[in-house]
Formats: C-alpha cells, structure tokens, sequence
C-alpha cells in the first residue's frame, strides 16, 4: 500500500467535513444523520454542547439554516480545547 500524503488526508479530511455538514442540511434525511452524529458531536464538543448542537441539526428547517450559516462563519458551538480532547478535563 502506498502511503498517502499531508495533502491528500487534509483533502479527505474537509471533503467528509463538507458532505456531513451537507447531509445535515437535507429536511429530514439532515434529521437521521444528525442522530448518527451524535457520538462524534459529543466527543469533539462535549456533552452539553454536543448534545446541543446535534438537537439543533435534527430541527428540519433550523439545521439547515444553521449549517449554511456554519458553512461560512464556522461553528456555533466551538470544540473543546486539545488539551480537553487528550484528557477529558480543563486545566
């Protein structure tokens, strides 16, 4: 197997981020794949605002406008900070 590069990981890695974010953004189908996000929101964000930020996306018409609006801007509801993610507590 070959080994892939910088480039081609950050290029796979924005390409999932984009269609997730798309499939979120459809009415009620959005609604499915929210819920089959939960997990990943929850780990990147933490409870609350993971839990927060999948119920928003599994609103038909709110998650689409909160995604398109998230599509420029950035997230909402921000990620923990890393040293959060490594160890799950604040400093």
């Amino acid at each position: 197997m070959s080994e892939r590069t910088i480039k081609q990981k950050v290029i796979r890695a924005a390409g999932w981020q984009v269609f997730s974010r798309g499939a979120k953004m459809l009415p009620f189908g959005g609604t499915v794949v929210a819920i089959a996000l939960v997990g990943s929101d929850i780990r990147r964000k933490g409870v609350v605002k993971g839990v927060i930020n999948s119920g928003i996306d599994a609103i038909p018409v709110v998650g689409l406008v909160k995604n398109g609006i998230e599509l420029v801007t950035g997230d909402f509801l921000p990620d923990k900070d890393e040293t959060e993610k490594k160890n799950g507590k604040k400093k």
